[in-house]
């Protein structure tokens, strides 16, 4: 269920992202449709992939971006035809933004975001305290 939700949300957003007008027009049922589309069906078949050989490639951060990026791209290429002039081009960077989207999720939202607090606490020079037995004065 987490790697399906995952695989949701990354799709859809790239796919509002880089449809044209998206974020202009973010409040349009007709884009939200597609998104959510391509969003569904790029996260079936991350499920789908889990029970193959290549479920492995989650495990590595890159090769998770890569994974998610051509899901996308065969997603956004299901739920809708391309608004660009050039057909394949909307679907490779919706896929390429997705891929993005997913390698900045796993720096970001991965081990609940111990990269940040830590850059966080290495920015203000604030380091917190373990309240552990050992550490108490």
């Amino acid at each position: 269920m987490k790697l399906f939700v995952q695989r949701f949300w990354q799709p859809t957003s790239a796919c509002m992202t880089c449809m044209p007008g998206s974020w202009g027009n973010v409040m349009s049922l007709a884009h939200w449709t597609i998104a959510l589309k391509t969003g569904l069906f790029t996260g079936a078949l991350a499920v789908l992939l889990t029970f193959t050989p290549a479920a492995r490639w989650y495990a590595n951060r890159y090769g998770n971006a890569l994974l998610v990026g051509c899901l996308t791209i065969i997603g956004d290429a299901y739920a809708h035809t391309s608004h660009y002039r050039i057909h394949v081009l909307e679907h490779i960077a919706t896929g390429v933004v997705s891929g993005l989207i997913a390698l900045a999720a796993s720096y970001l939202v991965d081990d609940p975001a111990r990269r940040i607090r830590t850059l966080w606490a290495r920015l203000t020079g604030k380091f917190t305290r373990r309240s552990g037995p050992e550490h108490r004065t």
